[in-house]
């Protein structure tokens, strides 16, 4: 076979691949054209299929049609209400980030809304699912050792919920979560303070306690607070501020072991009552 046939071959190869190639396209381009003309639903028909896959679970698939839907028709009363439930199929899904951006944005833009509160429950739901949530309800305990930051926006989120919507349906369940996160933050304070108080940082330990006093009342750790309080202020050596402290402490908690001169032991002394010798 000569050179100059194996070249027209290669070339007639090629020439057949790119036509073969150049169709395709071409029916590719053909075919999106007609989904996207045949696609003349109008906006409550795109609602309703999104809401379809929402309570279906199909978070993913609910994710696509109210973002269609919304960025087919922005404006309307679809598209507000689209944007609420894009914001919890995001939640459930696992985007936290997504979710939260969504309610932000719909807070903003609908500030008078009659559905706004929801907007600020699912920031606080999804702030508290991030940070407590699996956690919570595997073991409890260890929710306190992590970082606060997501629960201390939660607490942010759910308390301006309560305070801005007091009737809000959701508000019942607000409060609820929120003493929840109260106690474990107000927990987490006292034991960094405690970590101060060992490292003889009697400053940052008495910020720390006065801060949960100030930030999470009605806290069941509010007595130790005080307790932390009291003897940061007597190692600095500010007598009156830890006399008026004490004073607090006695009125409010009588029964404290730092009042009555008992002081606290672990669960392994309480095990063994006879004391050290």
């Amino acid at each position: 076979m000569s050179l100059a046939s194996s070249s027209l071959k290669l070339s007639n190869a090629s020439k057949l691949l790119i036509s073969i190639l150049t169709v395709l396209m071409l029916v590719v381009a053909t075919g999106c054209r007609k989904d996207d003309a045949q696609d003349t639903r109008d906006a409550s028909a795109l609602y309703n299929e999104a809401k379809r896959y929402l309570d279906a679970q199909n978070w993913g698939r609910a994710v696509q049609s109210y973002q269609a839907l919304t960025t087919r028709f922005p404006f309307g009363r679809y598209s507000e209400q689209a944007q609420l439930e894009l914001a919890y199929a995001y939640h459930k899904g696992g985007i936290p980030e997504a979710a939260l951006s969504t309610a932000d944005r719909f807070i903003r833009t609908y500030p008078s809304h009659p559905n706004v509160d929801y907007a600020y429950y699912i920031r606080g739901l999804t702030n508290y699912e991030q940070r407590v949530g699996f956690m919570e309800r595997m073991m409890p305990s260890r929710v306190r050792d992590r970082d606060q930051t997501a629960a201390r926006e939660s607490f942010r989120d759910f308390d301006e919920l309560i305070r801005r919507f007091p009737d809000s349906r959701y508000a019942p369940d607000a409060r609820q979560r929120m003493v929840f996160l109260r106690n474990n933050l107000s927990f987490y304070e006292l034991d960094v303070a405690r970590y101060y108080l060992r490292r003889k940082a009697y400053v940052a330990s008495a910020n720390r306690a006065r801060y949960a006093l100030e930030n999470y009342p009605g806290s069941p750790e509010l007595g130790n607070a005080l307790e932390i309080l009291h003897i940061s202020y007597t190692e600095m050596g500010l007598p009156e501020l830890a006399e008026d402290t004490m004073k607090v402490l006695t009125l409010n908690y009588p029964d404290h072991p730092y009042v009555t001169g008992e002081s606290e032991r672990g669960f392994f002394s309480k095990l063994w009552p006879f004391g050290k010798d």
